[in-house]
């Protein structure tokens, strides 16, 4: 029982050898490198996408408040001329217009709070790809083999004279040791 659960062991082990090999973790990583700078460049598209639309609503806020402030200086030469028919036209185009600047400004609050949220992402996802890119050199510079050393190393040039004598005597007091050992 003992040999089958070894040999178990040992094939798994080889099965995952073989895999990691198939699956060559450099290429696996410049990919999710690759698909995190996509996500990222999307985030920023977006991003660019709604600061776009947020300035398109600020403009039209701007001009709607422009428009209600004209219609309601039309409206002060309509009561001075004691015109209600024409005065009634305005009050209508003018609370329209209110409607409008309201809904305006409440679309206005919403995309500040998804640009908010949209920015804070990006971020993220910027220091992660940043932290992402450093561990992928890391390991890519782990992963290649070290530059075969051309100079040999000498150690005869290591040794100097003094070093050979110290040698000398050791090894003659070693042989006598072992001279009067064996007698």
């Amino acid at each position: 029982m003992a040999l089958i659960n070894r040999f178990t062991r040992l094939f798994t082990a080889d099965l995952h050898a073989v895999l990691d090999r198939m699956e060559e973790p450099e290429i696996l990583l410049k990919q999710a490198v690759r698909e995190m700078e996509a996500a990222l460049a999307d985030g920023e598209r977006r991003l660019r996408a709604l600061s776009v639309r947020n300035e398109q609503l600020n403009d039209a806020r701007s001009s709607a408040a422009q428009t209600l402030g004209r219609l309601s200086e039309e409206l002060d030469v309509c009561f001075a001329a004691d015109n209600d028919d024409l005065a009634r036209t305005l009050i209508r185009r003018k609370l329209a217009g209110e409607r409008h600047l309201t809904q305006l400004e409440a679309q206005n609050v919403a995309l500040a709070g998804t640009l908010a949220q949209l920015e804070s992402s990006v971020a993220e996802q910027r220091a992660e790809l940043l932290d992402l890119r450093q561990k992928a050199e890391l390991f890519l510079d782990a992963a290649e083999p070290a530059p075969a050393n051309t100079n040999p190393i000498r150690f005869e040039s290591q040794v100097t004279a003094d070093d050979v004598e110290v040698a000398l005597l050791r090894e003659k007091q070693l042989r006598e040791k072992q001279g009067r050992a064996g007698k």
